[in-house]
């Protein structure tokens, strides 16, 4: 629960950002299609650089809690940091430096949420803890809407108060978050561990795993490609551009729990492919081929319902599949395979919407989850185990 607090908190400060950021930087910083496309990129794949190392570093030094500390504590600075940058190059590091800190700190605050969990409720305590995150992702938005409103292109305002919200989660985790140490609770010696996450892609269950995250990560682009699709085909007015975000958190709010367990019932790898047609859906709505009035609404419904199915759902997923003594590693190993093709993601699309238009790539990467999503189902069946037997490593 506590960890669910940081997480709110932190997500309070992200989210304020990132509910700004692609109007703010194709609009006042004035960025084209393909350099933003780069920043989103960098955005949703830099931390890819050093997730395997954070969590090879949680449980090689079994203190998972101190390497989450310093990845928050890097993203709460990058907030104001971002203040004075006005420059491509000065915002991608700036970001860069944020995207690493949550690479950092995301493997071992899930450690974290597993060890404290008992096996068979994984789904139900990731569900727990996403719930909490997304109540930060829908204040983020919202406060950044209201401080835009009052405060008419404000967007440093709201920087500064998404460092606020940053600070107090950091001291919520450094006063409050207990040291737990995974290994030393099962007497596992340091001679036990060695180098862990090529061993795990060589397990069968783990490497169908990271392959089909792969799969689906790649058709997987940012949440706003798909707002600024919904911008221009004017389904909204850019004053309200923040409150998008609100929307698709409302749903996650709604669902993550009720789709964790249903989880932990029918299977983690069912919900998670189930959440790829609910993304679909809002492909189909933002490309423009589904038509009506309420097609901005329908659209952030299906996002949030694919964030409950997938986020928490592949974290439980994974946890199980490998053994607790490597379990952050294994955890950082399929996030930093996500990371890396969502990179990829976002600079293809960014590509493509230069070339042919917004609406026309939204719809050329929905073609392209219809292709790999039965493939991505095939591995996944594989990889789901018995909740009563994780895979040794």
């Amino acid at each position: 629960m506590l960890l669910g607090v940081v997480s709110m908190l932190t997500d309070i400060s992200s989210e304020a950002v990132s509910a700004v950021l692609p109007i703010y930087l194709t609009s006042v910083v004035g960025l084209a299609p393909l350099a933003y496309g780069l920043v989103d990129g960098i955005f949703h794949g830099a931390s890819a650089l050093v997730r395997v190392l954070g969590g090879w570093i949680a449980d090689r030094g079994d203190h998972p809690k101190w390497v989450a500390v310093f990845g928050y504590g890097v993203s709460a600075l990058t907030r104001l940091a971002i203040i004075p940058m006005q420059g491509l190059v000065s915002i991608t590091m700036v970001i860069s430096v944020d995207r690493l800190g949550k690479g950092v700190r995301t493997a071992p605050r899930d450690a974290l949420i597993a060890a404290s969990s008992p096996r068979e409720s994984l789904g139900r305590a990731f569900g727990v803890h996403r719930a909490l995150d997304t109540t930060g992702a829908l204040i983020g938005p919202l406060l950044a809407f209201l401080i835009l409103l009052a405060v008419p292109g404000g967007y440093r305002a709201v920087f500064l108060v998404s460092f606020a919200a940053a600070a107090v989660g950091l001291a919520v985790l450094l006063l409050f978050v207990p040291d737990l140490r995974p290994r030393r609770a099962m007497a596992r010696g340091p001679a036990e561990m060695t180098s862990p996450s090529l061993r795990l892609l060589g397990e069968r269950r783990f490497g169908g795993l990271v392959a089909a995250t792969a799969l689906v990560g790649v058709v997987t682009v940012g949440d706003g490609f798909l707002y600024l699709s919904l911008l221009e085909q004017e389904s909204i007015r850019a004053v309200h551009f923040p409150l998008l975000f609100v929307g698709s958190s409302i749903a996650y709010l709604a669902l993550a729990v009720p789709l964790g367990r249903l989880s932990d019932r029918i299977g983690r790898a069912r919900v998670f492919v189930a959440g790829h047609l609910a993304l679909l859906g809002a492909y189909l709505c933002a490309g423009g081929l589904v038509e009506g009035a309420a097609i901005g609404i329908s659209c952030l419904l299906l996002l949030g319902t694919y964030y409950a199915a997938t986020d928490g759902v592949l974290a439980a997923l994974t946890g199980n599949v490998v053994h607790p003594s490597v379990r952050a590693s294994g955890i950082a190993t399929a996030q930093t395979m996500i990371a890396t093709a969502r990179f990829m993601a976002s600079l293809g699309f960014g590509t493509l919407w230069t070339l042919i238009g917004l609406s026309s790539a939204m719809m050329a990467v929905a073609v392209g989850l219809v292709v790999v999503l039965p493939i991505a189902w095939l591995l996944l069946r594989h990889a789901e185990t018995d909740l009563t037997s994780p895979a040794p490593v």
